[in-house]
């Protein structure tokens, strides 16, 4: 399964045009090493004094993405870019939120099936076997209970595999 990293930079004052043509280049150069799936680069809108740049890659797995950032491009790259900018924040980003980033999203009527195919299911499961144990509880705390039980079996179990099945129709152009 794909891994995404979301990047955060904050430009120092001065540099932002310096620092926008290296990371173009740069990413440009990443994809010659093989893992590298997919990057790009988020920026404030023209006009703005925002000075934070997003980027988002894609791997294809760990390895890639461990061979990546361990490669001397990524170090070298490392390297300058800490001269011009502050300290980074990398997050690794999982399950919908992942998803829902990535470079390349499906159109939305598909994400939209992909996920009732996750929910529905998911719902009845727990309508099933948490439901019963749960009865006793007050309403809100029932609600509570299903809701942090649902959007935790999307997140880390259902979603990533209804993704892993419907790939290649999600990544289609029907």
């Amino acid at each position: 399964m794909p891994i995404h990293v979301a990047i955060t930079r904050k430009v120092l004052p001065g540099k932002e045009d310096e620092f926008k043509e290296a990371l173009r280049r740069f990413l440009g150069e990443s994809f010659l090493h093989g893992g590298v799936e997919g990057a790009g680069m988020i920026t404030a809108m023209p006009g703005t004094e925002g000075r934070e740049i997003g980027i988002l890659r894609t791997f294809a797995d760990e390895a890639e993405r461990d061979a990546f950032y361990n490669s001397e491009l990524f170090r070298n790259w490392e390297a300058y870019a800490s001269t011009i900018t502050e300290e980074p924040v990398y997050r690794q980003l999982n399950g919908l939120e992942a998803w829902f980033r990535s470079p390349q999203p499906p159109p939305r009527w598909k994400m939209a099936i992909a996920t009732l195919c996750g929910v529905y299911p998911t719902s009845l499961f727990l309508a099933f076997v948490l439901t019963p144990s749960i009865q006793p509880f007050p309403l809100m705390l029932r609600l509570l209970i299903i809701a942090a039980s649902m959007v935790g079996l999307l997140t880390w179990v259902v979603m990533p595999q209804v993704i892993k099945v419907m790939k290649p129709w999600l990544r289609s152009s029907d």
